[in-house]
């Protein structure tokens, strides 16, 4: 199993910082099967993550997620139906993209057994180059538009939990200023004070943020 990225550097030849990389799986029991689709797809500029069967993928997909599987069919022990198979039992992969990959002859009863266990599409080789990239960066652009969505989720919960805060600290607040009222005593200031410097502090980031 290996995996390929590759880094970038600004226009002056220093290092520049990276932009974040899908990984697509490539799943082959053939070294020069597997060599093939990383020089058809090295363009697209993702990290290419090798495995030679079906249970080097599952094991993969234990640790990363990926844009796209692309899974050959016909493979020693595990072969790639079962293998999708076990793909989509699972729930942190099952709506992993799959593309099956096949030199089984054009019957269109293979196409269907590939389509029933889960797969996207299904191609025949020997593969047109330029459409089986094309398809890879389709899926490779909707898991990027789905990660920012689900980061801007994320950043939505986080800022409804800093207003919450906000506000409970704000009634403390009124709370301690009131009960200080009469006295306008020096300690009761400056817990004030102190307050709303934690507040201020606590709101700089979310102000960031917004300003971005």
């Amino acid at each position: 199993m290996t995996e390929r990225s590759g880094g970038s550097v600004d226009g002056e030849g220093g290092p520049a910082t990276e932009r974040p990389r899908s990984k697509i799986l490539l799943v082959d029991d053939r070294a020069d099967n597997l060599m093939a689709l990383e020089a058809i797809l090295a363009s697209l500029d993702q990290d290419l993550v090798t495995a030679s069967s079906g249970e080097e993928a599952l094991k993969r997909l234990l640790v990363d997620d990926f844009a796209v599987i692309l899974l050959d069919v016909q493979m020693p022990g595990m072969d790639g139906f079962e293998t999708a198979h076990r793909i989509k039992q699972r729930g942190r992969t099952r709506d992993t993209p799959i593309i099956f990959l096949t030199a089984i002859d054009r019957e269109p009863h293979h196409a269907f057994r590939g389509y029933a266990v889960g797969a996207v599409d299904y191609i025949a080789k020997p593969f047109d180059p330029w459409l089986l990239r094309a398809k890879v960066s389709v899926f490779v652009e909707l898991f990027e538009k789905n990660e920012r969505l689900s980061e801007l989720a994320h950043q939505r919960v986080r800022d409804f939990d800093l207003m919450a805060e906000v506000a409970e600290r704000l009634i403390a607040l009124d709370v301690l200023l009131e009960g200080g009222a009469e006295s306008s005593s020096e300690e009761t200031l400056a817990a004030a004070g102190a307050e709303v410097r934690g507040l201020v502090a606590r709101l700089q980031p979310f102000a960031r943020s917004n300003n971005t």
